[in-house]
This record gives structure tokens, C-alpha cells and sequence, in this order.
């Protein structure tokens, strides 16, 4: 499988890259700064560009067999746009490149599904990057992709476990964090297993 990643120096998109060519993928990483990567493999390619920049994206994406999203916000907690600007370029891109299948990393509480009062404070806290997420979320699935949309709980540093639980109608029953490690773990496995395509799971330990 030949798959773009974008936002492959974050904190998940690292953890893509090298999980995807430990599976034997082909993998392209499209990043604004290439000195950023320090992974060095045979099957790695890297595209300098700008998610903003709509030419850029779409050339990138072309010959490749799937997407994976895991850009974030430059603006932290503030209002922003940023990561359905990104999306659409990626979306539009893939339409003009005949890609169909993409997997996007968003963040549990897109759907208002976090429980309880910590999750309406959780969600509140995030509201401005959800909003990005949901609108980025809703461009995807009004395009006639094969999606799947990754909602990962609070997200950590701890190592790579592949061990955590998944839901596709909310979040996994007293969940709280996941790995950023194990998010990737889902990502790779999610882009070539036929379970996961047009569907959003929540994750979590």
C-alpha cells in the first residue's frame, strides 16, 4: 500500500510513519519542514509543501493508495478554521486525483458524545478545536470518500501497547486517554482493514 501522510511530524503522524513502513508500506510524508523527520528508510519519501496551498496537496496526493490525516491547529484553544481549510484542499485533492480512501484523525467530543459532567467540561474546554474538527469531518463524508474517522480520548506519550478499546456509536464505556502511539497502531491497522471503512470510532484504553 502506498499512503500520504500529513501532519507527519506531530505527535501521532510520527508514530504513522513508522509503524506504516514497519508494515511494509510505501509512505510519503508531506511537511512544511523536512529537517523535522529524522526517519530514515528506503520506503519513505518526503514532500516538502503547505497543507494551505491547494496545487501543492493535490500533486502530492496523486498515485497514492490512501491519506492519512493527522494535522493539527496552529491555534491551540483559540477560533480557527485551519484544520477544515486544510481538509478541503486534501478532499479536493483526492477528487482530482481519483484517491478514495482517507484516514482522518479528529478528537472524541466531535459528536458531543463524551458522558457525564467532566465530558461537557472536557468539551467545552475544546470547543473551538472540535468545531474545526466536526466541520473538517463533515466535508469528508459529504464528499463520497471511504473514510474513517479516528476520535482518540486524551492523548499521552506513554509507549505502544496495540491493547485499547474501540466504539463506533460514542466512546469506549470510562475512557480517558489513549497513546499517541496506539492511535497510530489504529490508523495503520484501520487503512487495510474493510471493518473500518465509513465509520467513526471512538478510541481509548
Amino acid at each position: 500500500m502506498k499512503i500520504i501522510v500529513f501532519g507527519a511530524t506531530g505527535g501521532v503522524g510520527k508514530h504513522v510513519l513508522k509503524q506504516s513502513l514497519e508494515k511494509g508500506f510505501e509512505v510519503t510524508a508531506f511537511v512544511r519542514t523536512p529537517s523535522k523527520i529524522e526517519l530514515v528508510h528506503e520506503q519513505l519519501y518526503i514532500v516538502q509543501g503547505d497543507a494551505f496551498n491547494k496545487d501543492e496537496v493535490a500533486a502530492a496526493i496523486a498515485e497514492h493508495d490512501a491519506v492519512v490525516s493527522c494535522l493539527g491547529s496552529s491555534q491551540g484553544m483559540k477560533k480557527s478554521s485551519e484544520l477544515e481549510e486544510m481538509t478541503k484542499n486534501i478532499v479536493d485533492g483526492m477528487k482530482a486525483q481519483n484517491v478514495k480512501r482517507i484516514v482522518y484523525t479528529a478528537s472524541a467530543g466531535i459528536n458531543k458524545e463524551i458522558p457525564g459532567i467532566s465530558g461537557k467540561l472536557v468539551m467545552k474546554l475544546l470547543k473551538n478545536a472540535l468545531v474545526d474538527h466536526r466541520n473538517a469531518v463533515d466535508y469528508i463524508q459529504a464528499h463520497g470518500l471511504n473514510y474513517t474517522i479516528v476520535r482518540p480520548m486524551g492523548l499521552t506519550n506513554n509507549d505502544l501497547t496495540g491493547t485499547y478499546r474501540e466504539s463506533k456509536v460514542g466512546i469506549p464505556d470510562k475512557a480517558k486517554s489513549i497513546s499517541r502511539a496506539d492511535v497510530a497502531h489504529f490508523i495503520v491497522k484501520a487503512l487495510s482493514d474493510e471493518q473500518y471503512e465509513n465509520t467513526s470510532v471512538g478510541i481509548a484504553t
